[in-house]
């Protein structure tokens, strides 16, 4: 049904209002009536292939197409030799479309570099993938890059009606029989037919043309939702579920959290990033955040699915819930910095340990102050950095949660050091007035 309902004109393509409508990009370059290389990114059953083929229609062009998960260099040759003989024989042009051109690795994607400069050739690529990652920096530099979305909801119950009067007409779907075809279909049109071929054939077996949602949900398995677990869906996902825990949203995050754990992704991975979110964006104003996740991923473990998808859920909301600093996260970063283009400054000698009897003879451990025998278990003043590196502070608390505290008892012991200071400064100028 997908390929016999094909669009055959660009009236007739459903969605992507911000390309084909008028005065926009791809409308524009139709009209234009010269071809250029493209890079068509977009999810699945958005219509890159249809585009595609309107665009050699529209040009007069061969349309030759492979795809990258079954093609290889030889299948490249043989179309690249193919064009070479449309163009002498007949004098046309020829479009190359090549489907999931992010499978090709960089000497396929080099391959067709030539022929597109020579002009041999209009290189047009489709791709469910960022191309920005996934093609080669030569070839993206020559293609125009358009972004195409899903299907909304509406476009989708235009498709639907479409397909109903052309290809379903002794078939009557209630309106919750349409919606729930929507809500399966997920933004993908080739799906959408194929849902309504594979509810036509049972309908045929079984003798029945009345179709309501009851009758849908025996028919149709239960679909998982797109999820590319190496892909761009993922990565947005899991982005969306980090943002919103730092964002202090907890329907947000459980509503990602959810999304991602019913579309298939590794729960596992979906802890992982519980725990950075704890330590990056929680840090020490409540430092329960890392214990708590860690204790969800190991309950996760002894549960399995979907039991332990409930331990997931309660880390998030409480994450979501939290007070937010990363002033750890800032001083990691800010301390690593530092060490990477500082020299290899040495250890104190009053801090290193004298084992030995020449290590004590050495100095080594001298005038070190044991904090706990000193008041209030502060040795005032001591200074535990290497000597000569500039005074610098990589941690910065917030007034964030149990962070506020620890700036109050940072900020009392610098008065603490601010005084010893000043203490000791009458002793060095009567040292060296004697000196």
């Amino acid at each position: 049904m997908a390929e016999r309902l094909r669009p055959q004109t660009l009236a007739e393509v459903i969605g992507q209002p911000h390309l084909l409508g008028p005065g926009k990009p791809l409308q524009l370059a139709f009209e234009s009536g010269k071809p250029h290389s493209m890079i068509l990114w977009g999810p699945p059953g958005s219509g890159k292939t249809t585009l595609a083929r309107l665009m050699a229609h529209a040009f007069d062009a061969e349309f030759i197409a492979i795809s990258a998960v079954l093609s290889g260099v030889k299948d490249i040759r043989e179309a690249i030799e193919r064009a070479q003989a449309v163009l002498q024989r007949t004098g046309r042009p020829t479009i190359l479309f090549v489907d999931e051109v992010h499978r090709f690795n960089k000497a396929q994607q080099d391959a067709f570099l030539p022929y597109v400069e020579q002009g041999l050739i209009t290189f047009i690529g489709a791709t469910t993938e960022n191309p920005s990652f996934e093609v080669n920096s030569a070839l993206l530099s020559r293609a125009q890059v358009y972004a195409l979305t899903a299907l909304s909801e509406a476009e989708l119950a235009q498709l639907f009606e479409r397909a109903c009067a052309a290809a379903l007409p002794d078939l009557q779907f209630t309106q919750d029989a349409m919606d729930l075809l929507i809500a399966f279909a997920d933004g993908d049109a080739r799906r959408m037919l194929n849902l309504l071929e594979q509810t036509q054939h049972a309908a045929e077996t079984e003798k029945i043309a009345a179709i309501d949602g009851d009758y849908l949900r025996k028919v149709l398995s239960r679909n998982a939702r797109k999820f590319d677990k190496g892909g761009d869906a993922f990565y947005d996902q899991i982005s969306a579920l980090h943002k919103s825990i730092r964002g202090s949203s907890p329907d947000a995050a459980l509503y990602w959290l959810c999304r991602m754990l019913d579309g298939g992704a590794d729960p596992r991975y979906i802890g992982r990033r519980l725990i950075r979110t704890a330590v990056e964006d929680i840090g020490l104003a409540d430092p329960r955040a890392l214990p708590l996740a860690l204790d969800a991923c190991e309950t996760f473990e002894r549960l399995g699915s979907p039991e332990g998808g409930l331990a997931l859920a309660q880390a998030a909301l409480y994450l979501a819930c939290a007070p937010k600093s990363n002033a750890a996260y800032l001083a990691y970063k800010k301390a690593r910095a530092c060490i990477a283009q500082d020299a290899s400054r040495a250890v104190p000698i009053h801090l290193r340990n004298a084992p030995t009897r020449l290590m004590k003879e050495m100095g080594y451990g001298k005038a070190y102050r044991y904090a706990h025998d000193e008041p209030g278990a502060y040795a005032a003043g001591e200074n535990y950095l290497p000597e000569g590196l500039p005074e610098t502070r990589f941690y910065r608390p917030t007034s964030h949660g149990l962070e506020a505290k620890i700036a109050e008892k940072l900020a009392h012991l610098r008065e603490l050091d601010a005084k010893a200071a000043k203490r000791a400064r009458p002793d060095d100028v009567t040292k060296k007035a004697k000196d």
